[in-house]
Formats: C-alpha cells, sequence, structure tokens
C-alpha cells in the first residue's frame, strides 16, 4: 500500500459518496475498487491518475471537475468556437472553469445539453457502448400513423445503417416522444425524415436520469453530487446490457 496520497475514505467522501462512516461501510462491503483492485481499509489514493469505482461505476473524483446542466435555447451552436462568429453554448455559461459539451444538439434542437471538463465522464457518455438513454419531445409535419411508429421502434433504414429500437409514444396527432441511446448526427431528424414526417421542433427532456423543467432557454445550473452519481451508475447499467 503506497505510503503517499489521501486515505479513500477521504476521497470518497469528498466526492460526495456520504459521511466518512458511510464510506468504510461501502469499502467493509467490498463495493469498492481501485485500478480494478478491491480497496481495503486505510488504502492510500492519488485522485489525479487512479481509477475508483464504487457498484461497477467510476467516481469522478479529481480535483476540479465541473458539471453544468444547460436548456440550449435553439440559434445556439453545439461546440468550443465558431468560425463564422455564431454564438455557441460556451457563451452561455462561465468561462472559467473551461468545459466543453457533451455530445452535439445541432443549432435548431432545444432542450438539454451537459458541459463538463470530466473526461473520463464525457466518454463514457457519449461512447456507444456506454450510451445513455436520451429523451425527446419531437413535433413533425403530419400525423404520423401506426405504420411510421412502428418503424420508427423497430429501427429504420438510414445512410449509415438501420438504427437501433427505439421507445416511441404519440402524444398527440403531430407529437412524439422518442427516446434513444445512439448517438449519429441529426439521428431524430434523420429517422422521422425516412418516415415521411419532417420534424418541424425538437426538443431534448431528459439525459440517461436527468430532466429539468425549471431552467429557462439559456439558463444553466451545476449538477449536484447526486446527479453525477446518477450519471455514472447509468453509464454501467447500459453497458451490462
Amino acid at each position: 500500500m503506497p505510503e503517499e496520497g489521501v486515505r479513500i475514505q477521504k476521497v470518497l467522501a469528498q466526492a460526495g459518496l456520504g459521511s466518512r462512516r458511510t464510506c468504510e461501510d461501502l469499502i467493509e462491503a467490498r463495493r469498492v475498487r481501485v485500478n480494478g483492485e478491491v480497496a481495503v481499509q486505510g488504502r492510500r489514493v492519488d485522485p489525479e491518475t487512479d481509477v475508483i469505482e464504487v457498484d461497477g461505476a467510476q467516481i469522478g473524483v479529481k480535483a476540479g471537475l465541473v458539471h453544468l446542466l444547460l436548456n440550449k435555447p435553439a440559434g445556439i451552436i453545439t461546440t468550443a468556437s465558431d468560425t463564422h462568429g455564431r454564438p455557441t453554448v460556451l457563451d452561455l455559461v462561465p468561462a472559467e472553469p473551461r468545459v466543453f459539451p457533451v455530445g452535439r444538439l445541432d443549432a435548431d434542437t432545444e432542450g438539454l445539453l451537459l458541459l463538463t471538463n470530466d473526461g473520463d465522464l464525457t466518454h463514457r457518455l457519449t461512447h456507444p457502448s456506454f450510451g445513455v438513454e436520451k429523451e425527446y419531445l419531437v413535433e413533425v409535419e403530419g400525423a404520423p400513423h401506426r405504420g411510421s411508429i412502428r418503424k420508427l421502434r423497430e429501427g429504420v433504414e438510414l445512410d449509415d445503417g438501420i438504427t437501433a429500437p427505439a421507445k416511441v409514444a404519440q402524444l398527440d396527432d403531430r407529437l412524439l416522444r422518442i427516446t434513444i441511446h445512439e448517438g449519429r448526427n441529426r439521428q431524430i431528424r434523420r429517422m422521422c425524415e425516412a418516415v415521411g414526417h419532417p420534424v418541424l421542433r425538437l426538443v431534448r427532456t431528459r439525459i440517461g436520469p436527468l430532466a429539468e423543467r425549471q431552467l429557462a432557454p439559456g439558463e444553466w445550473r451545476s449538477l449536484t453530487q447526486d446527479e453525477v452519481r446518477a450519471l455514472e451508475r447509468a453509464t454501467v447499467q447500459r453497458a451490462r446490457r
């Protein structure tokens, strides 16, 4: 056991897993791993380099991690900068510490977007093998019939291959709730156009376990530690399916 570093129970407590005693109980229950090995009481770790997991979910314990949730308005570009001088999502959040969008929403799409400097979590939220569910409200042209809904649910043939099965609910004649776990470029728009019902308005309402109805367009807030933990658990659940 390395003599340098911070005791694992202190690191877990600082990461929001509970009191020091609660974190010691997690260790005793063999629910904590460091670099793939079951942790023991008193184990010292380096939060900047060691991979720490609780119940299989990697815990973001590096200093200075920031996780923001933004309600992106239409007309805003999801990128760090734009060569044409158009407003970007980074113009809507604090300049420091520097954060980056997790995935992207096209300019015309509204709704929830995560921004963070947590590279490990970003990878697990965007890589196909870890992709968590993303839910959208979709207003389309015309009134989709049962056949169109069935195609959306079972998979739609696009130019880059057939889509994975989606969850689709018809809320009104022209209003759908669509949930996917892939992250292809403009996927929802392409799916709906492929079944003959182009999108008129698209709003992302949920990212994994995160839903937020209080943020006005253009507003943001920091995630709570519980919300960050929920996202981390969601990536594990998806990977195990």
